[in-house]
């Protein structure tokens, strides 16, 4: 027999389910710290007002503390601000807050395979990767001589544009990835190879939809979202096709493996597995996600890094001359760096890290989850439930920085003009959820930027005023073709 529903009863529904649900988050609110009052359905995610938050958080600080609640669609997320807050977040109660929530566009690429999976098969992932990357040697001279000989083939392509304006991002991404490739495959890729190529690019149309509103949108309503038309839809069959590109490295591998001489991650990955065969904790399928995580946030990441940091130089010159002359004054134009000259050259060790303090204030952190009920800086936070460390907070913090607005290198440098560290300084997070790949990252920065001010000076090629720093990092990400500056060769 079938019920037919009158109109009127169609309405009677809707407004009941309405009612629950607005009553659902009532009481749900009530049990949250407090925050922007959130639409129906739709929390606060087309409020502009709102988001993005990196960029509208003095105000809810203002009026809520450093603790405040918003709502992704039905979801609750806890903002943390201000380095004290956050720095107790993910240190003091660094158990309490070290889950991660499940991130639909990844969690439909990864399938919870991988470093966003479950407690358990995280925290085993993440000692294996430390531990490999520091036998590949991050943070030594085997390190330090890869990230070298790639930073030449850079100056190399650089080279070849003449003096010409150019794009930054094809060839820094690029150089960057065959750093992270040369540790997870064993080899560099050409700049013209088209299986990288084509990989880079859809590293960088995941990061471009990911960071974009539709993106943010996608995660916050999944059981619409993912089944409706849409740009995710072609960014996921593309992350797809990566994981199957290194299902085809892995299988190589497997043919040609020696246990006695690993090549690289994968390798070494292969032998854990063979060891460990009777664990249930991870699996062949936890070695790919790994391998397409550190392929995807070696890439980016360090690649949009340097990007940024050479459009700064470009738009500081006085910053990039001070730079050079330190660097010609230690090094010379012909001697390559180490790692043991960054603390002879402060002030170009000042600037790089100015240029991560001052990305926070482009991105949004990746969330946390908390793993227990917990009481917070006056607040009960239930267990579940999303938390958002805002590194913008900490790294804008004015407490903690003179000026935090400017762009400065002298925020990390003392009287005397020599380096110091900042407490306030938070780029790879802190706690258990601390990036494995700073140790990395940081030698990558460094030699790459020096190698480059060695050959290179860089020059605008668009009025200064047309730049805004603050949105540069977006502006890259949608617009990687838009021609920012030339490279003049020094002479040498």
């Amino acid at each position: 027999m079938q019920v037919e529903l009158v109109p009127g009863a169609v309405i009677l529904l809707v407004l009941f389910l309405l009612t629950l649900w607005a009553f659902k988050l009532h009481q749900a609110r009530g049990r949250l710290p407090p925050g922007p009052r959130p639409w129906l359905f739709l929390g606060n995610l087309l409020q502009k007002d709102v988001l993005p938050l990196h960029q509208t958080y003095p105000k809810f600080t203002k009026k809520y503390g450093s603790v405040f609640t918003i709502w992704l669609g039905p979801k609750p997320v806890v903002a943390i601000c201000g380095y004290e807050a956050v720095r107790d977040a993910l240190v003091t109660y660094n158990e309490e807050f070290s889950g991660r929530p499940p991130i639909l566009l990844l969690t439909e690429i990864t399938k919870g395979y991988g470093l966003i999976g479950e407690h358990a098969r995280w925290k085993i992932l993440r000692r294996f990767i430390l531990t490999m990357l520091r036998n590949f040697g991050v943070g030594k001279k085997q390190m330090a001589e890869r990230i070298l000989e790639e930073a030449h083939c850079l100056v190399e392509k650089i080279a070849t544009f003449e003096g010409h304006p150019f794009d930054t991002i094809p060839a820094t991404t690029a150089s960057v990835s065959n750093v992270i490739c040369s540790v997870v495959f064993g080899n560099r890729f050409s700049y013209e190879d088209k299986n990288f190529t084509e990989i880079l690019e859809i590293f960088k149309e995941f990061n471009s939809f990911f960071l974009s509103n539709p993106g943010v949108i996608y995660s916050s309503l999944p059981n619409i979202m993912k089944f409706l038309p849409g740009p995710h839809n072609k960014v996921l069959s593309n992350c797809n096709k990566v994981c199957d590109f290194i299902r085809s490295k892995v299988d190589a591998h497997k043919k040609t493996l020696d246990p006695k001489n690993p090549r690289d991650y994968i390798d070494c990955f292969l032998l854990k597995l063979e060891k460990e065969q009777d664990s249930s904790v991870i699996c062949m399928e936890d070695l790919v996600m790994t391998v397409f995580e550190l392929f995807l946030a070696g890439t980016e990441s360090t690649g949009t890094a340097l990007s940024f940091g050479l459009i700064i130089l470009a738009n500081f010159p006085n910053i990039q001359a001070k730079a050079q002359q330190e660097i010609d004054e230690v090094l010379g134009t012909n001697r390559v760096p180490s790692m043991e000259d960054r603390m002879k050259l402060s002030y170009t060790n000042a600037f790089l890290h100015e240029i991560l303090r001052y990305l926070q204030s482009s991105i949004e952190n990746f969330p946390h989850m908390t793993t227990q009920d917990v009481n917070f800086r006056g607040h009960f936070i239930p267990r579940g439930t999303t938390i958002l460390p805002l590194g913008a907070s900490v790294h804008f913090d004015p407490l903690y920085w003179e000026d935090p607005e400017k762009f400065d290198p002298a925020h990390f440098l003392d009287e005397k003009g020599e380096f110091q560290k900042k407490d306030a300084y938070l780029p790879f997070s802190a706690g258990k959820r601390m990036c494995p790949g700073e140790g990395l990252a940081d030698m990558e920065m460094f030699l790459f930027f020096v190698i480059l001010l060695q050959h290179f000076t860089f020059e605008l090629i668009t009025n200064p005023k047309e730049i805004n720093l603050v949105t540069l990092f977006m502006d890259l990400k949608k617009n990687g073709q838009h021609r920012y500056l030339r490279a003049i060769k020094r002479e040498i």
